[in-house]
């Protein structure tokens, strides 16, 4: 008699995370564009650590108690009162390297304190620039999962949702999937793989068309290519560190 394999679900908003069991789960959480792209690059970076919260107030206050790095956005912009943005090309060696980054953003660190307060079993964040090492982890853990998509302000966005078909297309065999959040996801995917930005832009996707206002098509490109920061960021003791 073969093994069960573990259950995989994907939540492609916040606001449907609760009706997910949490528990003993691995999560992960997804904001490609553009907090969970730059935590990895900023680890892969050489970062000591990321450390996430949830409003602008704790991060300017913990970044002066600890001398961090105080950064995160509103609404895609950098946020008052912050150093830096979440922008990856911010966080270059040279500038992050052997430093602790405080960052706070609209929708990824508020999803990964939401996964905190509801139980998660293991958090990790993902996104385009680190697939095969959330990939690999996620087939080596053999325990649940359930993929969290940041998504904006609740409402279900596209590039989210494409890195959690990526996910789902290159684990599925590992996993028990009777999900049609994840079904959706992968077959968007495979639909959308050949050219993630073309893609995209011909869905005039809102989080493009928002960052595109704001003359980022170089930051969308970068957090749409795989394994340009490959480490895997996982949540412990209040950081995301390298594991």
């Amino acid at each position: 008699m073969t093994n069960s394999k573990p259950t995989l679900y994907t939540a492609l908003s916040p606001a449907l995370l609760h009706l997910y069991d949490l528990n003993h789960a691995v999560v992960v959480i997804i904001d490609v564009l553009r907090a969970t792209s730059t935590i990895a690059t900023a680890l892969y970076n050489g970062a000591k650590c990321v450390i996430p919260v949830d409003s602008v107030a704790k991060c300017i206050e913990l970044g002066r108690q600890i001398d961090g790095i105080t950064a995160g956005e509103r609404d895609g912009m950098i946020a008052e009162g912050l150093e830096h943005g979440n922008s990856p090309f911010e966080y270059s060696r040279d500038f992050i390297n052997n430093r602790t980054l405080v960052l706070t953003t609209t929708n990824g660190t508020k999803l990964l304190h939401m996964a905190l307060e509801r139980g998660a079993g293991q958090i990790v964040t993902g996104s385009f620039p680190n697939l095969s090492a959330v990939c690999d982890f996620l087939i080596a853990q053999n325990q649940p999962v359930v993929l969290g998509c940041a998504a904006w302000k609740d409402r279900i966005n596209l590039e989210d949702m494409l890195f959690a078909g990526a996910v789902i297309h290159r684990v599925k065999n590992h996993f028990s999937i009777n999900c049609d959040s994840a079904q959706i996801a992968e077959s968007v995917y495979l639909e959308a793989e050949k050219d993630l930005y073309a893609f995209m832009k011909a869905k005039d996707a809102s989080h493009y068309h928002r960052l595109m206002g704001f003359g980022l098509e170089k930051d969308i490109r970068y957090c749409l290519t795989p394994d340009v920061a490959n480490v895997l960021p996982l949540y412990e003791n209040g950081k995301l560190i390298v594991l």
